[in-house]
């Protein structure tokens, strides 16, 4: 069974998910990206507690692409410091992980 991934982020736009999202699908680093709606997210920047909206963006991709999608998502992403996650995937619908898989081959 192929090993699958989901690398996560957040943006302070829509339309940046959106484009975020359709990069790595069209460029094959990712199978599917879902952008999830807004959320509010408070933090700590530069010494000050904020506070802003939010989309989050869900990558699925094969393991061994998770590299390339991450560098991809840095080189394009606005933030100084973007929230990338990656959770690897350890069992799921071996139809699904083929799937995922088949679609990110370059």
């Amino acid at each position: 069974m192929e090993q699958i991934s989901v690398v996560t982020t957040v943006v302070d736009s829509r339309a940046v998910a959106d484009v975020l999202a359709a990069a790595a699908v069209a460029g094959r680093l990712a199978a599917c990206a879902q952008v999830g709606g807004q959320v509010d997210s408070t933090y700590l920047w530069r010494s000050a507690v904020e506070t802003s909206a939010e989309w989050s963006v869900r990558f699925k991709t094969a393991t061994d692409r998770v590299t390339a999608l991450v560098d991809q998502i840095r080189a394009t992403h606005p933030y100084e410091v973007p929230e990338i996650l990656v959770t690897r995937v350890d069992s799921g619908n071996p139809d699904y992980t083929a799937w995922v898989y088949e679609q990110t081959r370059p």
